[in-house]
């Protein structure tokens, strides 16, 4: 009875001082966070500025071998994050083909790494977004007699908010990622300590405190991204119908 006493107390006391964290707006707690959302922002930015032509490309354009980068693309939006984190650090380590740049346990690693998880994905989910309205705009853009490039772009503009949904997957992905980063960032104090590598560090040292406050702060980014989303959508379906 005393220990489990002993382990609610112990328990209220982390939550409590958590919530101070927050608060007092820890420096700690701060540049974590803000090196946690650089690198997923930086990422995603990235991530979409390729993956959705790429999708685009895959949903209105035939051509041989189609179905197996598709298959290709679905495979690797599940691929384990380690793996990733490996080739990243083969290619940016002192002997690998990108070892000039200096990048691995620095930001820009840790970007590439999560560019190359978020890509698959939002290319994976644009795909299926694009192909379905592409099957209704087909005729009037062919029959404009549009570039490639023109009726990518329109068609990417006119699915602008369904494709928020494959771009806040990737945003889960990036901010949920831990392998990876851990791997390539190193996960150094005041550099490349990022929430998820942070709440897995604290969590095995016993500091219960940051590790619940990054927790907290990690769901609400999460939450709110997906309120902002659900409210595009909203509006969105009240203007065009």
């Amino acid at each position: 009875m005393l220990n489990h006493l002993d382990r609610m107390n112990k328990m209220q006391n982390s939550i409590h001082d958590a919530l101070s964290l927050l608060t007092e707006f820890d420096s700690n707690l701060i540049g974590i966070v803000a090196t946690s959302l650089k690198v997923s922002l930086s990422a995603l930015f990235l991530g979409s500025m390729l993956g959705l032509p790429i999708g685009a490309f895959l949903a209105t354009e035939e051509f041989t071998g189609k179905r197996a980068i598709i298959v290709i693309l679905n495979t690797l939006m599940g691929v384990p994050t380690v793996i990733v984190g490996v080739l990243v650090y083969l290619l940016l380590s002192h002997n690998g083909p990108l070892g000039t740049f200096g990048w691995l346990f620095t930001v820009n690693g840790m970007i590439i790494a999560q560019f190359l998880l978020t890509t698959p994905l939002i290319a994976a989910l644009s795909r299926q977004v694009l192909e379905d309205a592409w099957q209704t705009h087909r005729e009037p853009f062919m029959a404009l007699r549009l570039t490639r490039f023109y009726y990518i772009k329109w068609l990417i503009w006119d699915c602008r908010f369904s494709l928020t949904i494959a771009i806040l997957a990737g945003l889960a992905r990036a901010l949920s990622e831990v392998g990876a980063v851990m791997i390539v960032g190193g996960n150094i104090d005041h550099s490349t300590r990022t929430m998820t590598t942070a709440i897995a560090l604290e969590t095995s040292k016993g500091d219960l405190p940051l590790a619940l406050a990054l927790g907290i702060v990690l769901l609400s980014i999460v939450l709110i991204a997906n309120l902002l989303t659900y409210a595009i959508r909203l509006v969105a379906e009240r203007r065009y119908g």
